[in-house]
């Protein structure tokens, strides 16, 4: 792989914080402080999509929270949360299309987080979406087109990557 050709980078394009809470209320909002505390963001509520009666939700119920992370921010919080992981990840964490998550137990592990005994302890799902400049040509609403098999990250790219750029151990 040549090295000098821009187009072949491979940059964190988005990174995704999930926290599912499974109920509305109190606990939502105790949630929704944490993820905004540990993010710096304005978090959106997910909703249910499915009618699970045994759980007690149904479609339109808010059942969770996330918070989208770009450019600078995405690469920072990536950073800490990896810190929280001892800089270690499992081959079982990356897809095939180079993307990779892992969850945080507790917001706690995270360093420079206080416990605060009035919102608990909650964990969170963190996703990141990898790609190369161009890959946008997927998603625009214009002009839309594919991208060429070899522009797209695989998962073999996508561990040299986090490894070289964030010193991370995959095992």
């Amino acid at each position: 792989m040549n090295e000098s050709n821009n187009m072949r980078q491979i940059r964190v394009e988005k990174l995704t914080v999930n926290m599912g809470v499974g109920q509305s209320g109190d606990e939502m909002k105790r949630a929704q402080k944490i993820i905004e505390t540990i993010t710096n963001s304005k978090a959106v509520q997910t909703k249910c999509k499915v009618k699970q009666p045994k759980w007690e939700i149904r479609p339109g119920l808010p059942i969770g929270l996330k918070v989208v992370l770009r450019r600078d921010d995405a690469v920072e919080f990536l950073k800490r949360t990896l810190d929280a992981k001892d800089n270690t990840l499992s081959k079982k964490n990356f897809d095939l299309q180079g993307n990779f998550g892992f969850g945080i137990h507790e917001y706690i592990d995270m360093p420079g987080i206080k416990y605060d005994p009035s919102l608990g302890i909650r964990g969170f799902d963190v996703l990141v979406t990898l790609a190369r400049p161009g890959y946008r040509i997927k998603m625009r609403k214009q002009k839309r087109k594919k991208v060429g098999k070899n522009h797209i990250v695989r998962k073999e790219a996508a561990i040299e990557f986090m490894q070289k750029h964030f010193g991370v151990r995959v095992e």
